[in-house]
């Protein structure tokens, strides 16, 4: 393979920023040490599939939005043609495979946001060796961003593997934190109910539920997928990696579809008792409506009789006769009143 094009990349978080090949960082990592920038020569070695005689594993991150970096994994030599499309592929699918001594996939991850209702989940896709890790993004991923700079922190894992655990770890905290706030929503959603009076806008109430049934049902589509995956019994892990990803990544996803199935269904409580409410409402409403036009009847039948142009009507010839109308009118409306009392219907 020729010497490598490839630049040493900065050391920041996955802020957005790549140098012109797309490299956004390559580090070498070495446990209970701060990690150190890859030179050229260093990556072309490892992309050749070199062993390293220096300790500890190394990390490649690359923006596949640009095409030079697109085009330099296609040539990597120690990556199979699957993996390399998957690296460089722009499908949303859920996907965690082993191949040899290899684990490959494809992983969801909460994108950079500029407020925790505007976060989207995207994909970001990865390739491990025992010593070496490529991850590959579209859009910028925090949570890569925050494992990073755990690293420069000294935090450094014993293996690749349980860097794509760490990450997968932050994904389930975020989701849970976001699923935590969904639950103060509707929290303020049954206090409004259980506090119901005729100033409640019950608009208000529904329109937050169904900002929250909305938001469970976006993360329940990402969450499941990586909960059935892990769950998976024909996915056989390479023994190194095993351990590192399978164990604690499987009881936060777990842990965070639990939450999340708990707030679907405590959700549609809700909204069944806001249809209870404002079926209750409009009754109530309809059945002022029907009082209204029930004692306006007799109203409506004596101005009806005394309103037809007949010779010989009675009450028609005397000064005071509307005013004796009104009170005909007056007395039958009583009347109806009194039948409506004594029947129950009021």
């Amino acid at each position: 393979m020729p010497e490598s094009r490839f630049s040493m990349p900065p050391s920041l978080p996955d802020t957005g920023d790549a140098l012109g090949d797309g490299l956004i960082w390559a580090i070498r990592c070495v446990p209970g040490e701060k990690p150190v920038a890859l030179s050229s020569e260093e990556i072309s070695l490892r992309l050749e599939g070199n062993v390293s005689d220096q300790p500890g594993w190394c990390w490649l991150h690359f923006d596949v939005v640009h095409t030079i970096s697109r085009s330099r994994i296609n040539e990597i030599p120690c990556l199979p043609e699957d993996v390399r499309q998957i690296l460089t592929g722009n499908d949303r699918g859920v996907r965690l495979e082993s191949e040899d001594d290899i684990v490959f996939g494809a992983l969801p991850a909460f994108e950079e946001a500029n407020s925790d209702e505007e976060r989207e989940v995207g994909i970001w896709r990865f390739v491990t060796f025992p010593d070496l890790l490529i991850t590959t993004r579209r859009h910028p991923i925090p949570s890569l961003g925050v494992v990073y700079r755990e690293l420069q922190r000294r935090q450094v894992p014993p293996n690749p593997a349980r860097l794509v655990d760490r990450v997968l770890l932050e994904f389930a905290d975020i989701a849970r934190r976001d699923l935590a706030r969904q639950d103060d929503q509707l929290d303020r959603a049954e206090d409004v109910l259980l506090m119901l009076d005729r100033d409640t806008d019950l608009r208000r109430v529904g329109a937050l539920v169904g900002q929250v049934r909305r938001r469970s049902t976006e993360l329940r589509r990402i969450v499941s997928p990586v909960s059935r995956i892990l769950h998976d019994e024909e996915l056989e892990l390479p023994e190194w990696a095993e351990e590192d990803i399978s164990d604690r990544s499987q009881r936060q996803i777990h842990a965070a579809l639990d939450d999340l199935l708990a707030l679907q269904d405590r959700a549609r409580s809700l909204q069944d008792e806001l249809t209870s409410n404002q079926t209750e409402e409009t009754n109530r409403r309809l059945y002022i409506v029907s009082v209204g036009t029930t004692l306006m009847l007799p109203a409506t039948f004596v101005t009806g009789f005394f309103g037809m142009n007949t010779g010989g009507m009675f009450l028609s010839d005397g000064p005071w006769d509307t005013i004796y109308a009104g009170e005909i009118c007056f007395m039958i409306m009583l009347g109806t009143w009194g039948v409506l009392k004594l029947t129950k219907l009021l």
